[in-house]
């Protein structure tokens, strides 16, 4: 792998490090429903970047390298589950309140 393509995955990494430490809203606390929806906003937008990048590389595009597609395809795989492990908590906590005795 090249300098250059190593450059731009460490500036992709640090990019989206700093966007996952900003919050949703500047003016007054952050919106559960908005935080949710822009979550799974991202890990769309990650899946679908990743399957635009295999696409290219099946495809033969010069300016595409497999070290590459490996890397947006784990991040698109880490990103879902982490999605997913957040949806069950979701799930069981909603599920713990409604069976509480009234």
């Amino acid at each position: 792998m090249s300098d250059m393509n190593v450059n731009r995955i460490l500036a992709q990494m640090r990019a989206m490090s700093l966007e996952a430490g900003s919050p949703v809203q500047e003016e007054g606390p952050a919106d559960f429903s908005a935080l949710l929806k822009q979550s799974i906003d991202s890990v769309n937008d990650t899946q679908q970047a990743a399957g635009k990048m295999a696409a290219a590389f099946e495809t033969g595009e010069a300016n595409v390298s497999l070290a590459e597609v490996m890397v947006a395809t784990q991040k698109a795989s880490v990103s879902f589950q982490a999605m997913l492990q957040v949806r069950n908590k979701l799930v069981e906590a909603y599920q713990d309140v409604m069976n509480m005795p009234m």
